[in-house]
């Protein structure tokens, strides 16, 4: 006699993460030919996309997945902007190796840091962060063979013609874009990230399970310092020039919450959303200067008071829509037992 056993499969994807994966590859085949038949000025626009979008990413992982809300992560921003423009104007290193070498520098000084900002929790570990980064501005505004306050050029791109440079740019752009949707993705669905998860939730429980909270806490803050250089480093190579009140403005950070936010915190897809939006409303509606910033903070309020769990999470929840799944399901798989 032949009978059904119900048993469950795991499932970790779904046909919406499954056509993503085939329009993604496609689109970055598509994006990579760019620089031989696009506009130098769309590749310059993808430039300053990717690296609002590395941020608001490594924003999310720290604050939407860890539990950490910062509001200095600026101070690694710049770090890794400054890094990379010493290392090529004085070291003679190319900019672009720099880059990810400037990356690594805001990594490294993110251990020190940590000694004193996970001192702190909740709301004064946020305002802790934002000291921080104030401490790096003022550091930087003093020395003068950076410029100092006023900033300096980069003038290690000086003997590089300007197709060349943009579209080198470009491809690191395009590079970072889609190794830190990779490495986060990846993360979030290994066992690390579902000990994050459990960190943020509560950290008591976590640790009692057997979860090494602390150095769980400095491993995502360092990768989150990590990209944040990262994003510092290709932003002021594109820039040319960099300034600590550029570099370590508290904007930035109030722009990655907007974006994360927007997009849904919480949610890979949430910072891609939000730094399009973003992108769009600084193109289009920013030479309104104040009636601009009213108009960021009027969208923040209407969508945290109708959207709450942001635009994509609002799509997620309502269509089932989820282009980079990091949860696991039980799908019910009857399975055939052949008994005598």
């Amino acid at each position: 006699m032949t009978t059904t056993n119900p048993t469950f499969d795991v499932v970790r994807s779904t046909a919406a993460s499954r056509a993503a994966l085939v329009v993604g590859v496609l689109l970055v085949a598509l994006a990579a030919s760019l620089p031989f038949w696009g506009e130098s000025s769309w590749m310059r626009e993808f430039v300053e996309i990717a690296c609002y979008f590395i941020f608001a990413m490594m924003w999310n992982l720290l604050a939407g997945y860890g539990g950490m809300v910062s509001i200095g992560q600026q101070a690694f921003f710049g770090f890794g902007g400054y890094v990379m423009l010493m290392l090529g104007n004085f070291a003679g290193i190319n900019p672009f190796v720099a880059i990810p070498l400037g990356a690594l520098a805001a990594g490294l000084i993110a251990v020190p840091v940590s000694f004193a900002a996970f001192r702190l929790s909740g709301g004064y570990f946020a305002v802790g962060t934002w000291v921080i980064a104030e401490v790096f501005r003022l550091s930087f505004a003093n020395v003068s063979a950076v410029g100092g306050g006023s900033g300096t050029t980069l003038t290690a791109l000086r003997g590089i013609d300007k197709s060349t440079r943009e579209s080198v740019t470009y491809w690191m752009a395009l590079a970072c874009v889609v190794a830190a949707i990779a490495l986060v993705y990846l993360f979030l669905r290994s066992k690390r990230g579902l000990a994050l998860l459990a960190i943020r939730d509560n950290e008591v429980a976590a640790e009692s399970q057997g979860v090494p909270v602390a150095r769980m806490k400095l491993a995502v803050y360092v990768v989150a310092a990590f990209g944040a250089g990262l994003a510092g480093a290709l932003y002021f190579v594109g820039n040319l020039r960099i300034s600590p009140d550029a570099a370590f403005s508290v904007n930035w950070s109030a722009f990655a919450i907007f974006m994360v936010v927007i997009g849904g915190l919480g949610r890979i897809e949430g910072p891609l959303v939000g730094a399009l939006i973003f992108w769009a409303l600084n193109k289009f509606l920013s030479d309104y200067g104040t009636w601009y910033l009213l108009g960021l903070g009027l969208l923040a309020i209407l969508v945290t008071l109708f959207f709450k769990q942001g635009l994509w999470g609002y799509a997620q929840q309502r269509w089932g829509w989820s282009l980079f799944p990091t949860q696991r399901r039980h799908a019910a798989a009857r399975t055939p037992i052949i008994r005598p």
